[in-house]
């Protein structure tokens, strides 16, 4: 019995290919998932340090190839008879928090060199003499995380600098820009030497990984700690407060004497890259002819100037800057941000996941030292409209006052309410949501009140939404025929999420309504399933919830957006139709709050009434998952993110008479 749950907990990679031509291509699909340097070969530390990872490598290399796999695991299945399941994919998830690491192992205990450093004006770094001890923080300018510690980093130099700890900030981002470097200690008043690049020695020396890495010398130059300055910021996570302050928990032992609680950590940040590139060769792709027309069609959407990504990707030094990024988002199947399992039914019309070629491409560029190519192979640049993406609306809405987004943490939903002013029914086909201060807002629901109702008559879940913002899908526009109606008087209620990022601002975003032409054919409606009665127990790491809906009437259903907070892990949409026949209609595997994207069907989708919908959704509740607020309460629904809810939206029409 051990023997078959064994198997079948194996991932699709390793299971047999004989069975059938299906099998044998989600075979390959996922060994090529695992595989994340693309040589065909899978590392134990590739496959995460799995069970099975051992009785694949049958020659004991160290590496596991599919031919292996194959035929250590059909010999199992063979003998024992046991079919070939359905492997979920990985259980990664996206977000990062630090982890101890073996402080030996990463150069502590060792002595770093006394360099000869210059500051961003070409004058010496002075050692002080007098120092008890040194701290070297990393940055970047452009890396959004950094930018989240910049006010503790700031109070960290005041406080011990005032008890003879010498700070330096070291941006070891060749392709770095001056003038954003001074930017980044200006806005955050950091005064201590500021220098940048890899040529200075630092780089050898130390080895960061990321922008986020400190590294902490005692009087005899001695490094005593490397890690992260806190928890509470990380890849896909804020807290509301740091639950470990590493960096000054290792300050206060140096200056007893003492060795630091913690050693050695990661530090969850923008990925650095810094090792010696690779030869290019003629089939290399170049950023002319290739890797530029890639970015264009895949990424500066949103990485551009004045676009919702946190740093331009639109030049070749735009890449150069954040090439170790790049390669470790592009790697683990972050960006560009597409988490929908591939397909077993219709496809989706907005489906961003980068095609194998593409990334194969843009992988081996930058492993071979980023070749720029002849600037005469150059695409046109793409132009974006300024302003409204949707043209000029018809009507604009905007929040009657700026909401204050302080500087740190976390900050509970804002819900703001407007009037609207027409005295007959509308029908909007289009709209867009424009925040004044983009780079703070995670996300916004729209919903219409009715004149006459209370803005908190129904509650979220109960019904769907009118319009929605999240980064990558600020604007809807509707095909034409197609419309959502606008009912006279009615009330726009905005729920808004708000993610602090080091610096305090104002937001006051609107939203603007593009009205249909003529009388539409259908209209446009959001549905919602959900399961309002969740009861999470503490520690549960993953927990399965479930809710089934009968569906009424015939529907055409258009797209869906899953919705849940910060514990959840996955989520799937499964619909029964009246003859029995069940089927995915859609599988999130990886769920992140960070990216609350709506899936849009190719085609409808018809849903014959009597058909059964059931979402199933997995929470994390556990302390390994980096954004839980408390892994030691039992959750149920909620609207604040501290709580959860579980929500199946559901875009569809219905033809007018």
């Amino acid at each position: 019995m051990k023997r078959r749950l064994l198997l079948i907990a194996l991932p699709l990679a390793l299971l047999p290919v004989a069975l059938s031509q299906t099998a044998a291509e989600k075979i390959a699909a996922s060994f090529k998932r695992l595989d994340r340097d693309g040589n065909g070969k899978v590392t134990r530390e590739e496959s995460r340090d799995a069970k099975w990872f051992d009785h694949g490598d049958e020659n004991r290399d160290g590496q596991l190839t599919p031919d292996e796999a194959v035929r250590r695991l059909s010999a199992l299945v063979e003998k024992h008879g046991v079919p070939a399941p359905e492997a979920e994919p990985p259980d990664e998830s996206l977000k990062e928090q630090p982890q101890v690491l073996k402080a030996s192992d990463h150069g502590v205990g060792r002595r770093v060199p006394q360099l000869a450093l210059q500051d961003l004006a070409g004058k010496p770094v002075k050692e002080n003499e007098g120092a008890k001890a040194t701290v070297i923080v990393c940055f970047g300018a452009s890396c959004p995380i950094s930018r989240k510690f910049g006010p503790e980093l700031a109070r960290l130099e005041k406080e011990f600098g005032a008890r003879q700890v010498d700070f330096m900030f070291w941006c070891p981002v060749d392709a770095a820009k001056t003038a954003d470097l001074r930017e980044f200690t200006a806005t955050h008043g950091l005064t201590s030497p500021v220098v940048a690049g890899t040529s200075n020695g630092l780089a050898a020396a130390l080895r960061p990984g990321t922008t986020t890495e400190v590294f902490v010398l005692d009087a005899a130059r001695t490094l005593v700690f490397r890690g992260a300055l806190n928890d509470q910021y990380g890849l896909g996570y804020s807290k509301p407060a740091p639950a470990r302050h590493y960096l000054r928990e290792a300050l206060e032992a140096v200056l007893r004497g003492e060795s630091p609680p913690v050693e050695a950590t990661t530090a969850p940040g923008c990925a650095l890259e810094l090792e010696v590139p690779v030869a290019a060769t003629p089939a290399t792709p170049t950023y002319h002819r290739e890797i530029s027309r890639l970015m264009q069609a895949h990424c500066v959407e949103c990485h551009r100037e004045g676009g919702l990504g946190p740093f331009p990707l639109e030049s070749h030094e735009d890449l150069a800057e954040h090439a170790g990024m790049i390669r470790k988002q592009v790697e683990r199947g972050a960006m560009p941000p597409w988490f929908a399992a591939p397909a077993t039914h219709a496809g989706f019309s907005n489906d961003r996941s980068l095609p194998e070629s593409d990334k194969s491409a843009l992988l081996g560029w930058l492993k071979s030292g980023r070749p720029l190519g002849d600037p005469a192979e150059a695409p046109l640049p793409r132009v974006f409209a300024p302003g409204w993406s949707v043209g000029t609306p018809d009507v604009v809405y905007q929040l009657p006052e700026p909401v204050a987004i302080k500087a740190e943490g976390t900050m509970p939903y804002q819900n703001r309410v407007v009037e609207t002013v027409f005295a007959e029914d509308r029908w909007v086909q289009g709209y867009e949501i424009l925040p004044t201060a983009p780079e703070v807002v995670h996300h916004v629901i729209v919903k219409v009140h009715p004149k006459g109702s209370s803005v908190r008559q129904r509650g979220e879940g109960d019904d769907g939404f009118f319009a929605a913002y999240v980064p990558g899908n600020s604007y809807r526009m509707l095909p034409t025929g197609f419309a959502k109606r606008l009912p006279a008087g009615s009330r726009l209620s905005f729920q808004i999420h708000y993610t602090p990022n080091g610096k305090a601002t104002e937001d006051q975003l609107k939203i603007g309504l593009i009205f249909a032409k003529e009388e539409p054919r259908n209209e446009v409606h959001v549905a919602a399933v959900a399961q309002p009665r969740l009861n999470i127990p503490p520690g549960a790491a993953n927990h399965v919830e479930t809710k089934r809906q009968v569906i009424p009437v015939n529907m055409n259903v258009t797209a869906f957006m899953a919705h849940m907070h910060f514990r959840g892990k996955s989520f799937k949409y499964e619909l029964t139709t009246p003859d029995g026949k069940t089927e995915t209609l859609l599988d999130i595997p990886r769920y992140d709050f960070n990216w609350q994207l709506q899936y849009d069907c190719a085609q409808p989708r018809f849903i014959p009434r009597g058909s059964t919908m059931t979402i199933t959704a997995v929470f994390d509740n556990s302390s390994g998952n980096p954004a839980n607020p408390d892994p030691g309460k039992t959750v149920r629904w909620g609207e604040q993110t501290y709580d959860e809810m579980m929500i199946g939206y559901v875009e569809h029409f219905t033809p007018l008479p």
